[in-house]
């Protein structure tokens, strides 16, 4: 039991910081922080998703770079230019290394206005900090596992924000239904989307790519917007108008 609390604990805090802070933040700007959630959220990105840390610099560009050239040899993870989800997550992890490196450098139209903490990335990043978490994972296995089976659920744990890009990209561009045409082969996965917390609303977000609320049917449901709604209520965020 404690084992499946931990790991759906650290599966849906990763989604929850991929989701609002590298996707609806960093990449969109579908609201606005102040100075001190900026950074908080910062914090708590590095906390969550621990081993598999993503610098928000270089999501924020490869995101953007992917609804501009969405489907076509330009984006940086298309799943139809790929024989298989690893090579499409192989490919990503290269251009995701260059820019968050600094080796790469993107196109003025992708780059600035994302939040950006060199120290916190350059710690977050390092082999120090992803094996600290990696053994930390470890550890609380082998104290809590119970069974065998348990232990096939660990490496996810290593490569956790990886895995859930890879899973909107290759399942949101490729299965589903599409409420839109938006000249690429974008789709909605499912109208229920609490497994992927909306994230698997790629048809509607690639038409309403600064909208907040990702589910635009009476049948559909992105489990985030609510978040988002409280917490423009309470103050934490502002969220912009669409």
């Amino acid at each position: 039991m404690y084992i499946l609390i931990f790991f759906l604990a650290h599966w849906f805090l990763s989604l929850f910081a991929q989701t609002f802070y590298l996707h609806r933040y960093a990449s969109h700007k579908m609201f606005t922080l102040n100075k001190f959630w900026e950074k908080a959220f910062y914090i708590f990105t590095w906390f969550s998703q621990g081993a598999s840390y993503l610098v928000p610099k270089a999501y924020a560009i490869m995101h953007r770079m992917h609804h501009a050239f969405s489907d076509t040899e330009k984006d940086p993870h298309s799943p139809h230019f790929f024989e298989d989800v690893f090579q499409m997550m192989w490919n990503t992890r290269g251009m995701y290394n260059g820019f968050a490196e600094g080796t790469l450098q993107a196109d003025k139209e992708f780059k600035g206005n994302y939040p950006e903490w060199k120290f916190i990335d350059k710690v977050a990043s390092s082999y120090t900090s992803r094996i600290l978490f990696g053994l930390g994972y470890i550890a609380f296995y082998v104290f809590f596992a119970t069974s065998w089976w348990m232990y096939l659920l660990l490496p996810i744990h290593f490569i956790m924000g990886p895995l859930h890009g890879a899973i909107v990209n290759w399942c949101g561009h490729k299965y589903g239904y599409s409420n839109f045409d938006n000249d690429d082969k974008s789709k909605n996965s499912t109208p229920f989307d609490f497994f992927m917390l909306g994230e698997l609303f790629q048809n509607n977000h690639h038409k309403f790519p600064n909208s907040p609320n990702f589910a635009k049917k009476w049948f559909e449901f992105d489990p985030v917007y609510p978040v988002l709604k409280v917490l423009h209520w309470v103050r934490i965020i502002k969220l912009r108008k669409a």
